[in-house]
């Protein structure tokens, strides 16, 4: 089992934590990371896009001139898709892009993910992480005292607000629980830094 240290919010050893191999010592699989990832994505488009085919935009009800005699090509109307104006060809629609992975697949990515973060460094164990009021100067002294990088997720057993409006201003930093943990927002940033309450409550659902 890897082992990790446990510091406090003044970027203290205060002891260590010894971590479940098969969330954060599995093999990393490039592919179902992949998979997952765009999925997300594709979840999170509106599909509102919209454009006007040649049946819908205005006008062109009548011929532009006769069949012929004229030297030109023959037109039916003057919002055929080559006029300005004219209908847009496949003209894209409103649509759902949005799609069901197996759930498998999903354990599978967030074990991945998680242990890469450990393999690369980039996992931070808080022994807790908690304000009397929010305020962003504090969080800015946990993440200065903890190394943090320039992104950052921050993420604890439960959604808390101080730590959410504590961390809301500053750039590149997100904070999350366990409850809406995701595969993509752990890629995403370079640095994962989570609550010891939270390491063992993801150990007690996934492993």
């Amino acid at each position: 089992m890897a082992k990790l240290d446990v510091l406090n919010m003044s970027g203290e050893k205060v002891g260590e934590i010894q971590l479940n191999d098969s969330i954060f010592g599995a093999e990393v699989n490039k592919q179902v990371l992949h998979q997952v990832v765009v999925n997300y994505l594709a979840n999170q488009r509106q599909g509102t896009q919209s454009a006007k085919t040649r049946a819908e935009v205005r006008g062109g009800g009548r011929k532009p001139f006769r069949q012929k005699g004229t030297g030109n090509a023959r037109q039916g109307t003057i919002r055929a898709p080559h006029y300005v104006g004219g209908g847009v060809v496949f003209a894209p629609k409103p649509r759902d892009y949005s799609y069901v992975l197996p759930k498998k697949i999903k354990r599978l990515a967030l074990k991945s993910a998680l242990s890469s973060k450990v393999q690369n460094g980039e996992m931070v164990v808080l022994e807790d992480l908690a304000f009397e009021a929010p305020k962003t100067k504090a969080m800015l002294n946990v993440l200065k005292n903890v190394n943090a990088g320039k992104k950052a997720l921050i993420v604890t057993l439960d959604k808390n607000d101080n730590v959410v409006f504590s961390a809301n201003n500053i750039p590149g930093v997100k904070t999350s629980f366990i409850g809406q943990l995701n595969v993509y927002e752990i890629l995403n940033h370079n640095s994962f830094i989570i609550t010891k309450a939270a390491v063992e409550k993801l150990e007690e659902v996934y492993a």
